[in-house]
């Protein structure tokens, strides 16, 4: 397929699927001769390594963004950015909301694995090696780290499933994944850097 039989159609797909921009999208897609899948593996390995080069410039900007599902359950998120105008584009905020719509359904405990305690991370460790103590002695210290990595999958904001990511995007889509997708397309450090969620009845 050549670059004058990419159609806007297939341009735009990808475009919905991965968050890229359009010229981005069909630069893609050029170099993959058309082909879909290869366009978006390409796409979110450049979005990786873009998201890297970000990733240490500071924050300071961004939104607060609220949910509250059935007045029952509420969220506030602070997500950061590099600047005003990245913070008022809708793509971000989109992002903002997404994210507290997810806390709320998902309840993580922490933004990413470093800031789980170290002692409470040797707890679970010490748990899971137990749980293996009937497997070979060479193998359980394995068995325990795959059920820890299962375990922070679970209790870490951005190493969690985006509840939305199959509807959007029909495959499932880490937390994490979504992030970069935005940094990449905004061309800024997209930072999660704090949130609260208050369920009715808890303490």
């Amino acid at each position: 397929m050549t670059a004058t039989q990419i159609s806007a159609s297939a341009v735009k797909q990808l475009r919905e699927e991965t968050g890229a921009g359009m010229m981005e999208c069909k630069r893609v897609l050029e170099e993959t001769s058309g082909d879909h899948d290869a366009a978006v593996k390409l796409l979110r390995e450049r979005g990786a390594a873009k998201a890297s080069k970000l990733g240490g410039r500071t924050t300071t900007e961004g939104l607060v963004a609220s949910y509250i599902h059935g007045g029952k359950i509420g969220v506030m998120v602070e997500v950061g950015c590099n600047t005003d105008f990245v913070a008022r584009n809708d793509d971000f905020i989109e992002f903002c909301n997404d994210v507290a719509m997810h806390i709320a359904a998902m309840s993580p405990r922490w933004i990413k694995r470093e800031d789980v305690p170290a002692e409470l991370v040797d707890a679970e460790r010490e748990i899971y090696i137990a749980q293996a103590a009937d497997k070979p002695e060479q193998v359980r210290g394995k068995i325990a780290e795959g059920k820890l990595d299962k375990w922070f999958s679970e209790v870490c904001l951005l190493e969690q499933l985006w509840v939305r990511g199959k509807e959007k995007y029909g495959k499932d889509t880490s937390i994490e994944e979504l992030r970069a997708q935005v940094s990449s397309g905004t061309g800024e450090n997209v930072e999660i850097k704090r949130f609260v969620r208050f369920q009715l009845g808890e303490a």
